[in-house]
Parts: structure tokens; sequence; C-alpha cells
């Protein structure tokens, strides 16, 4: 067998073991989280030194420190990933909710139920922990998954997909009736080649959703090269709008930690927008605390006036720079700053400071966005953070899911009928029933 053919086989085992996953009991899924949970404590240095492997090969291939943010692992970061498998556990079940219960007639019920997607591929670069998150959240929802991280974190993820595949062939094999409650340990399966990568985006057949992790450019090719639904989204370049009613000290901070909490993330701010109004007052402040921190400023003609910053041009508004660089622009009312977020922004995460309760409800309202914050930063946008346990990705589409998406993203509906005998013809022509559309 060729490659396409092996890898095939492969899914089609994955399918096959997704079919099953999604009618588990919630607690046989459950278990196999928490034994992923501890294999993963159990086994964290060998994580971490697979990871080192990884980070010292990207130093010396000196690529972007963006990227190898992104890569690095530590204990902190492990215990966090840990934490994201076992809050997905207190999450409630998503499968097999009935949506809608409703007799069209007597004796014919309708239900809509929920359901898994299937077999879903993501695709991710240099993020190890992407591994977890993505693995617990589509065993809790049902779903078979294909992980394919970047090459530069091939160590990582092939250490952390071995752990997780150790932990769950252990529960299986000791499981009584292991098929019916158990996870097998074929619903994740990890793809280390380009050649995979490539082959996986013509598998319409086998995978119902692609979910890309990455930079603009890589979630972009992702999406030109694949006939299969994909939920991502291209660029995070987000803004924070410092209004002329904002208070000051609390302006900063926000603006800081946006900024720098951790410059690589997608919803970190790569524009600050300040009202004219509060700039000259602004501005020091901001200057001293972003440089304490080595944040390079670029700024528009108005603002050099005020500080010494390098001068920012057109393409820096509709850069996202996954770096300490911050370009700022001076505006002067609230509707040029939504006319600048509307031009330049991705829809990602937008938020304003400001103590007018006016102002924050117009933002809130007119900025098209997945997250629209009003006195907090946008480093929020984060499936950890809002509760879903963790999240496979964020997602800038008009249609629903969109923000980060966790378990409620990854499942979809069916209708499920059922009558005794009724046929469609009693309801029509000049004789026909009515239907009683009666929920139940």
């Amino acid at each position: 067998m060729n490659l396409a053919e092996n890898l095939v086989a492969s899914i089609q085992h994955t399918r096959t073991a997704a079919i099953a996953l999604a009618k588990l009991p919630t607690a046989a899924k459950n278990a196999a989280l928490e034994a992923i949970a501890i294999a993963l404590e159990q086994n964290s240095e060998t994580i971490l030194a697979a990871n080192q492997k990884d980070v010292v090969a990207a130093n010396a291939a000196q690529l972007p420190s963006a990227l190898i943010a992104r890569l690095k692992l530590d204990p902190s970061k492990l215990k966090s990933m840990v934490a994201g498998v076992r809050d997905v556990i207190r999450l409630a079940d998503p499968i097999g909710d009935r949506q809608i219960h409703r007799e069209l007639d007597a004796g014919l019920i309708l239900e809509r139920l929920s359901c898994p997607l299937g077999v879903i591929g993501v695709i991710f670069e240099a993020r190890p922990d992407a591994v977890t998150q993505i693995a617990a959240l589509g065993i809790k929802s049902g779903n078979g998954v294909i992980l394919k991280g970047g090459s530069e974190a091939v160590n990582s993820c092939e250490a952390i997909a071995a752990v997780m595949r150790e932990a769950l062939e252990k529960l299986y094999e000791n499981t009584e009736d292991a098929s019916s409650h158990a996870v097998s340990p074929h619903v994740v399966q990890l793809l280390t080649t380009r050649a995979e990568t490539l082959a996986i985006l013509h598998m319409d057949k086998l995978i119902d959703l692609i979910i890309p992790r990455g930079s603009n450019q890589f979630v972009r090719y992702i999406q030109d090269n694949t006939n299969i639904p994909v939920l991502g989204h291209a660029d995070g370049i987000c803004h924070l709008y410092v209004d002329a009613a904002a208070d000051l000290h609390k302006a900063v901070a926000i603006a800081v930690d946006s900024k720098t909490q951790y410059p690589a993330a997608c919803n970190a701010i790569e524009t600050l927008l300040v009202h004219n109004e509060i700039a000259p007052q602004y501005f020091p402040l901001a200057l001293t605390a972003f440089q304490e921190r080595g944040v390079k400023l670029l700024g528009c003609d108005r603002t050099q006036k005020i500080i010494d910053v390098l001068p920012a041009i057109e393409s820096d508004w509709s850069t996202e720079y996954s770096d300490l660089i911050l370009s700022i622009k001076i505006v002067d009312t609230l509707e040029e700053a939504i006319a600048h977020i509307t031009t330049y922004g991705s829809k990602h995460t937008e938020a304003i400071v400001t103590e007018n309760q006016t102002i924050a409800d117009i933002f809130t309202s007119d900025v098209d966005a997945a997250g629209v914050y009003h006195n907090c930063s946008t480093r929020f946008a984060d499936g950890f953070r809002y509760g879903f346990g963790a999240e496979v990705g964020i997602s800038t589409n008009k249609m629903p899911p969109r923000g980060p998406v966790g378990l409620e993203g990854l499942v979809t509906y069916k209708y499920r009928l059922v009558g005794n005998g009724h046929i469609v013809a009693d309801y029509a022509g000049t004789n026909a029933k009515a239907f009683t559309h009666r929920d139940v």
C-alpha cells in the first residue's frame, strides 16, 4: 500500500472508532479523559524533554520569536494542559441533547437531537498544548480527531500523543466489554509529515471539518486547498480604543496586558487607537509602561508630535505583528475609531476603555467582531478563560460557531421523526388533515 492508501485506512479506523465513541455514556468519556490527565502528570518529564529538543532546534534554525513562544512548554504550561483536560471532564456532555420535541400530529413525533460532527482534522503550527486541548474536546463531544502539528513541534507532539494513546490503550484493555464501555485509542491520531497534511485536505469523504491554527498565511493556505469545511481565522488584528472618557490608569494597564501578556497570541492587540482629547495625558503614562516591557512603538503623525516614537505607515494598520510591536493612531471621534476597526480589523477581538456607558454600548453594538470588550484586556478571548475547558481554535466566521470554539462548536444535530404509517398525502388536498404542531 502507498502513503495515500495507508493513510485512508488509518483514518477509516478513526472514523469507525468515532462512530462507537458517539454512543458511549458520559462516564466512559470522562474516564478516558481522567486517564489522559493522570498520564500527562506522570510523564511530564518525558514531555518537557521532548519539547526542549524542539525549542533547541527552533532556536538553531532562527525561527521567529513568536513561533518559539508558542512552541515552548514549561511545568506551568504543562500543568495548565492537565487542568484543561480536567475542566472538560466537568463540562456537560453535549451529545444527545433533545432540542426539539414536537408532535406534528397524533402519533407523529419530531425530535432534534445533538450529535457529533464525525471526524475533525486539526492542523496547527508550533502549538504542542493544542494536542491535549483538541483531543479532550474531541473525546467529550464524541468526535474522532486527526491531529497534525508543525514540523517544529514534532518531538513534543509525538511525546504527548504517545502518552495519551498509551493511557487509552490501558483503559481499553482493562475494561470489560470495552467496545461498549471504553474509548478506543484509535479516536485520536497524530500525523507527522507534510505529505500527510496535503493528503487529508482531499479526504472530504472521511473528514467532516478542518480546523487550522497558526499564522494567517498558513490558515489561508488550508482554506484555499480543501473542499472540506474550514473553521478558523486568517488574521488576529485586534484593536484597543482608549476613549476620551477613559480612566487613564485603567487604560494603561489594559493596553499593556493586551499587548505584552503574550504578544504571540492571536488575541493580542496590534493597534492602539486613542481619542485626541485624552492623548496628551495618556501617552506619557503609556510610553513609560510600554518601554519598561520592551515594546517597539509606531505612531501616526499626530502621535509623533506628543511622544517620541517611530513613524507608522499604511501597512502597519493591517499587520499582525505577533511580537512586541504596537502601532498607535489618534482619532477624533468614536465613529472614526469604529471606522478604522471596520477597515483594518479581522473580526477577532476588539476592546474599548471608557467610563461612558453610552459610548461603550455604541462600540459593542456597532463593532463587528467575534468578541467586543469593555474595560478589559483582549487576552480574555480564550476558550479556557471563557469556561469552555479548552478550545479547538477561534473562529471569525459570521456563521456560528464564532469566537473561541469549545464543545458546542463540535456538535451538530439531526432530526428524528417517528410515526405509525403516516404519509404526506393525508395532509394535502381538499380533505387535508391539519398538523397539531404541539410541543411535548
